[in-house]
């Protein structure tokens, strides 16, 4: 019961409350940029994307924190989890400054991300950790892909996504050192096209 409470707790701050980071954004010394409308559209959109990913990292480590029965693993989870408030923070702080509004589907998101972690973490720890491995790999390539594409002017926005980059490498590597258990490639390519559905989505609604 009391971890049902604590992932329930956490599931509506996740979605509903203004969140705080620990440290302040990247993006909090640069001055605003002057950027045309279909700009702003776009650095919003991915923004949004970005949003919803932490959502998800939410989610997952929420989930995987609540079923391990390993007190090391579980304090390895809940400071990723941290990391990825700071982010989910960053990214809310950089739609409101933008314009923007998160995804109307954040709640569908995060039960989707939650119910994989479960599951995940009830195969073995082992798998539960290949599976963050898998995540933050793609996540990396993902956000690499958005410093491709949001406008050159947008620096705070280019900062806020370098700086979640770096951070979900290095959630990778820990993962991996801890013990994580390579996932088959069928899972990897389901995984891949369940992110696709995601952004896409995201990216409008």
């Amino acid at each position: 019961m009391d971890k049902f409470l604590t992932a329930a707790d956490a599931a509506l701050r996740t979605l509903f409350a203004a969140p705080r980071a620990t440290q302040d954004s990247p993006a909090r010394a640069i001055a605003p940029a002057c950027l045309a409308p279909e700009e702003r559209q776009l650095s919003g959109a991915l923004m949004r994307v970005n949003h919803v990913g932490e959502i998800c990292a939410q989610a997952l480590y929420t989930a995987q924190a609540a079923v391990t029965q390993d007190a090391a693993l579980r304090a390895h989870l809940l400071e990723a989890a941290r990391e990825e408030g700071d982010h989910l923070a960053w990214t809310r702080e950089r739609l409101q400054e933008l314009g923007a509004r998160p995804s109307l589907l954040n709640p569908l998101w995060y039960a989707g991300a939650f119910a994989v972690g479960l599951v995940a973490s009830k195969i073995s720890d082992g798998v539960s950790l290949g599976f963050v491995v898998e995540t933050e790999n793609q996540v990396a390539a993902h956000l690499q892909s958005h410093l491709r594409r949001l406008p050159e002017q947008d620096l705070a926005s280019r900062a806020v996504v370098a700086r979640m980059k770096d951070d979900e490498e290095r959630h990778a590597t820990n993962a991996l050192a801890a013990g994580a258990i390579p996932l088959p490639a069928p899972a990897r390519a389901l995984m891949r096209a369940a992110a696709k559905v995601m952004t896409t989505t995201a990216h409008y609604v």
